[in-house]
């Protein structure tokens, strides 16, 4: 079994769900970090045992990396990406995969031309419960789908703003609620639903200081299958609740909190939704990992999708979340935010330039 070296671009928070999730895996080694601030890579060298540079250029000629990590501010992706796949290195690009569709389409040209496969970061496909709740979709168990809602309402302190020059920037974070935190939500509904069709939307700051960006936002959403949804996203409602994603149809219902079910009812019941209800029970005054504070998630789900990516790599096929499927929830997004701005419904898809 070939094991591939990996490097890491971009050594802050995020990075160490990367690290920890390669120490996990038999057939991946973490070669080097790059970072241009010098207390994180030297902190990041440290703890990882591995080499750190300030300039990621100079690990794109390697021959002992395979694979590069870009875990840098969401809006500072596209460049460290061009690099890797120029150099001929598969790409890893944290959520979102950039914060516009140009610079999106741009990072997918650019492993596309260097025949290199690109997957962007989305854990949450992984877990058992979205897996499941997947599964029964494509089965056609609700039969027809008429209300798919997303709920991403999380908290952030002042303090969490605060913490880091980019944050909360047009140009380096993208947008707030949406973009950084209510991605997954996102990602996940029309994961389940399929493509947005248009969409209402309204965003705000209305619980944070010296932000470019919005702390709330809610859309009404009409999906192309006809069904009609609502996409919630904040950072400004404390405590922070569990993510949910509720799917409705003429023949079921699931309501999913995080990764675990508060309701899985089909007008067929099988054999296996007995255990499926036991075995993913959300327990009462359970909140997810990530809702009030970010450092809070596991790992896990990381290392599942690098292991995702790695087989497709191996196999030649397509990984869970390609950069295709990335672009999805970001013009999604997007979407909300012109709404919000012109104060009318947008129709999808947007022009390649928003």
């Amino acid at each position: 079994m070939k094991t591939y070296g990996f490097a890491i671009v971009g050594c802050g928070m995020i990075s160490e769900y990367h690290a920890a999730a390669l120490a996990d895996l038999p057939n991946a080694r973490l070669v080097a970090g790059a970072d241009i601030v010098e207390k994180n890579r030297k902190k990041f060298m440290e703890k990882h045992g591995c080499e750190a540079t300030a300039d990621y250029r100079e690990l794109m000629t390697r021959k002992d990396i395979d694979v590069v990590c870009v875990c840098t501010p969401s809006g500072a992706h596209l460049e460290p990406a061009e690099a890797a796949a120029r150099g001929g290195k598969h790409v890893i690009v944290e959520k979102p995969i950039e914060v516009t569709l140009e610079r999106a389409d741009a990072l997918i040209r650019a492993c596309d031309e260097n025949r290199v496969r690109l997957c962007t970061i989305f854990p949450y496909r992984f877990t058992e419960g979205a897996i499941t709740l997947k599964a029964a979709v494509e089965q056609g168990r609700f039969g027809r789908i008429t209300v798919g809602d997303a709920y991403n309402k999380w908290w952030r302190p002042q303090s969490y703003y605060d913490s880091g020059a980019w944050r909360g920037t047009l140009k380096l974070d993208g947008g707030g609620a949406c973009m950084n935190q209510g991605i997954h939500a996102v990602d996940l509904i029309q994961w389940y639903l399929g493509p947005v069709a248009s969409l209402c939307g309204f965003a705000g700051c209305l619980a944070h200081e010296r932000i470019e960006v919005e702390d709330t936002a809610v859309a009404a959403v009409r999906y192309r299958s006809g069904a009609m949804g609502v996409i919630e996203c904040t950072t400004s409602i404390y405590p922070g609740l569990s993510r949910k994603i509720e799917i409705h149809g003429d023949r079921g219902t699931v309501i999913m909190a995080d990764e675990m079910f508060v309701r899985w009812e089909f007008a067929e019941e099988r054999p296996e939704d007995k255990d499926i209800r036991a075995r993913l029970a959300f327990g009462k005054g359970l909140v997810g990992a990530g809702a009030a504070d970010p450092s809070a998630i596991s790992y896990v789900h990381h290392r599942e999708q690098i292991k995702d990516f790695l087989h497709a790599i191996e196999t030649g096929s397509q990984p869970v979340a390609d950069g295709r499927e990335g672009r999805k929830a970001v013009e999604i997004i997007l979407a909300l935010y012109r709404s919000s701005r012109q104060g009318q419904y947008v129709t999808l898809p947007l022009p390649p330039e928003a």
